[in-house]
């Protein structure tokens, strides 16, 4: 009886909860900061590419 009284109070696995909790919501948090990241590179590659792609003699403000 004494074992199960001492296995309820045992909190070892909720300290192990807890941690892989905090560590889920950072993963998501890099994922997404990640995916934002990828986006905007992608974005200012096709305006640099735009840019090359048009003509010389023709000033576009998106090129500045």
């Amino acid at each position: 009886m004494k074992t199960l009284i001492n296995l309820m109070k045992d909190e070892s696995g909720a300290s192990a909860a807890e941690y892989a909790l905090i560590l889920a919501i950072i993963g998501a948090a890099i994922a997404l900061a990640a995916i934002a990241l990828g986006n905007a590179v992608a974005v200012a590659m096709n305006r640099a590419s735009n840019c090359v792609k048009s003509n010389s003699s023709t000033y576009s403000s998106n090129c500045v």
